[in-house]
């Protein structure tokens, strides 16, 4: 079984160092992505440069690597390759080349279920959290990179996006369009990624992330196969659970990402995301050597200097979605993490 989704992940991991020098990273606690090797075959045939992005990013022969070292790949990757290199992997990758948690999504009775699926099971690729939120009559799917200090390489979220709407295009057996495309990035490549997409972009969003009318949840999917998925959601069941058992802390990271915008999440508001009460949480947080505020200043700190290191977010933006009450008070918080104020952190990466 490899080692997670073809069409769904199998692209998707996490983290990106904006050095273009080889070096090697290594692995966070919990901070482990795997490259399929059938994925970089694959890559390479359809005319990516895999070899050099391998060598650069120091990629080890196992294809077990950081979050950091990952997104360096894809970032070298997609400087010596096709611009639509990320979209050609989504197209090209055929059904018989999914693996089983693919499959589980593909053969769900729904589109919604799908997506529900894709969320659960893509932790087995790596530390990070899809999202589907539905709220005023859109949802909206993105990933939160939980170990990751920069935004993720352009042609990475292209391949992770377009292999999504490929799979639910698959299922629902319809030529499905998102109602737009949220990008982080600026402007850039428009008529490809129209083409391809076939609706609007938004450029300089705050995330990566494909927007739907709510509507499309209830879409049958054609590939349903309930037989097929007694099967196999068992075997993806009992190897989650250790994911699940041993990542408490990741897990704690994600809900706070997820739940940070705009506000302060609260121990409470996220212990009960993770049916557990607050003392039980504390507690058990206390047993890794850590105290919820010290996750959460880390998640901030991770988000703060990955925000940064973009153009499209301004100081003061960032401190409100990091839940700071005013800019003075974030400048303290990222003074104590960085030695400076974020504005002179953001020149100096310039």
């Amino acid at each position: 079984m490899r080692d997670c989704p073809a069409a769904v992940g199998a692209i998707g991991a996490i983290g990106l160092v904006p050095r273009r020098e080889a070096r090697y990273v290594p692995p966070m606690s919990g901070d482990l992505v795997h490259l399929a090797p059938d994925v970089g075959a694959r890559l390479a045939r359809l005319g990516a440069n895999v070899a050099h992005a391998t060598a650069a990013a120091r990629v080890p022969p196992g294809g077990a690597m950081s979050t950091a070292q990952f997104f360096h790949f894809w970032e070298v990757l997609g400087e010596s390759s096709p611009a639509d290199i990320g979209l050609r992997l989504a197209r090209e990758t055929q059904v018989h080349e999914y693996d089983i948690s693919s499959l589980a999504a593909l053969h769900s009775p729904d589109l919604g279920t799908a997506l529900g699926k894709i969320a659960r099971y893509k932790r087995l690729c790596g530390p990070k959290d899809m999202s589907v939120d539905t709220q005023g009559g859109e949802v909206t799917v993105h990933t939160t990179y939980l170990h990751a200090s920069s935004p993720a390489p352009a042609r990475l979220v292209d391949a992770s996006l377009a292999s999504l709407l490929v799979l639910l295009q698959r299922g629902s057996g319809v030529s499905l369009a998102p109602k737009r495309v949220e990008l982080l990035r600026a402007r850039a490549d428009e008529p490809m990624l129209m083409r391809f997409f076939g609706c609007p972009l938004r450029f300089k969003a705050r995330r990566d992330a494909l927007v739907f009318d709510a509507k499309v949840l209830s879409t049958p999917f054609v590939t349903h196969n309930a037989n097929l998925l007694r099967v196999l959601l068992p075997s993806l069941d009992e190897r989650l659970a250790p994911v699940e058992q041993d990542s408490l802390v990741e897990r704690v990271r994600a809900v706070v990402a997820r739940r940070m915008s705009g506000e302060r999440p609260s121990v409470a508001k996220v212990a009960r995301e993770l049916a557990l009460s607050a003392r039980t949480l504390q507690r058990r947080l206390e047993e890794h050597g850590l105290s919820y505020q010290e996750v959460l200043d880390d998640v901030r700190h991770r988000t703060a200097l990955r925000l940064l290191r973009t153009e499209q977010v301004g100081v003061d933006e960032i401190a409100f979605l990091l839940g700071f009450e005013e800019l003075n008070s974030f400048t303290r918080a990222f003074r104590a993490w960085e030695g400076t104020t974020p504005h002179r952190w953001r020149d100096s990466m310039r």
